[in-house]
């Protein structure tokens, strides 16, 4: 059930329903989350159910404002500071020391914990309720409304399609950002990049006045992280990733039997046959970021048998939308 109503009466409905331990859906200026209370294992388990996750892989949990990471973070180096004050709330999920008591079925049953403040208006009125809420929800578990691996949704009617009418499901329009945010394991003295989003190197390093690190840069394993598997983000039908010319060379050679085929491109094209749909990619990468899981979701909705997508380009601000691309096409 979609909630588009008054947004005061929404966001009691969704609030008593996460103090029910029941997940709602949730828009993020990232992409729609499955929500539960945190703290709570049992609504933590409805969700690894409903995505049909693995129960080692953690979620990232939200929070109103930076005084809930005291809740849930035992430390916080300074760098990590620097980038609460320049990137919160936004897209930025900082991966900190978990408190034992904290957070321990959303975690994976890991030491650490991924705490986001999200900048969304109808999901900071429902994490402020939470928190004003007797007793109070600290944080919400909410990994993307979706099956497990499958596209994420920008949309509440894309959580409506994956997860059906039951959920509770609050509509707060398209998301601004359209992929998920940027993670910064921030356990091992020194800020490494474990999954890129819209904020690129370059910033976090003037934030948080230090060089952020690669994970391949360490040789100690990484905490698990969200939406870090190699395979992932895959619509329905197999995504292949190729540059303008290859995109024109298999065009030709398919020629005008082509059919049940899609291209996403910035480069343009020769069509030989009707049946193709095509459609632009934008050139700028925040654009790009914004429409992605949304043009593959309708690239499944049209019958697309393959989906061709040109190779963005080397650039550091398109590394978020060339790592959800990269996962998509890898061999499922």
């Amino acid at each position: 059930m979609v909630l588009d109503g008054t947004l005061d009466a929404s966001v009691q409905a969704a609030v008593q329903a996460l103090a029910r331990g029941e997940p709602i859906g949730l828009p993020t200026e990232t992409v729609y989350g499955l929500a539960a209370n945190a703290d709570d294992d049992a609504a933590v388990a409805h969700i690894f159910a409903a995505k049909g996750r693995p129960t080692d892989h953690p979620l990232i949990v939200h929070l109103a404002d930076r005084a809930g990471v005291a809740h849930y973070a035992r430390s916080v180096p300074d760098f990590a500071r620097r980038l609460m004050d320049a990137f919160w709330p936004g897209p930025l999920t900082l991966i900190l020391p978990r408190r034992p008591e904290a957070a321990r079925a959303a975690t994976g049953g890991q030491d650490s914990v991924g705490l986001r403040c999200p900048s969304h208006p109808v999901a900071q009125r429902v994490l402020a309720a939470c928190a004003a809420h007797q007793p109070p929800i600290h944080g919400l578990a909410a990994p993307s409304a979706n099956r497990f691996g499958r596209v994420s949704p920008t949309t509440a009617r894309h959580v409506q399609e994956e997860l059906g009418d039951a959920l509770l499901v609050l509509d707060g329009g398209a998301c601004d950002v359209g992929i998920e945010s940027t993670i910064v394991d921030c356990t091992r003295g020194a800020p490494v990049l474990l999954r890129p989003g819209v904020l690129a190197r370059a910033r976090l390093e003037h934030a948080c006045g230090r060089r952020v690190l690669s994970k391949e840069e360490l040789s100690a394993q990484e905490p698990r992280a969200s939406g870090t598997l190699s395979t992932h983000y895959a619509p329905n039908a197999p995504v292949r990733l190729m540059d303008a010319r290859q995109l024109q060379a298999g065009l030709d050679v398919l020629g005008a039997d082509a059919a049940h085929v899609a291209i996403w491109a910035r480069a343009p094209l020769r069509l030989g046959s009707e049946r193709i749909l095509l459609r632009r990619m934008p050139d700028d990468a925040a654009a790009a970021a914004h429409e992605l899981f949304a043009q593959l979701r309708a690239f499944d909705d049209a019958g697309a048998r393959l989906i061709w997508v040109e190779t963005p380009p080397a650039q550091p601000e398109w590394d978020g939308v060339r790592d959800r691309l990269q996962r998509a096409a890898a061999t499922r």
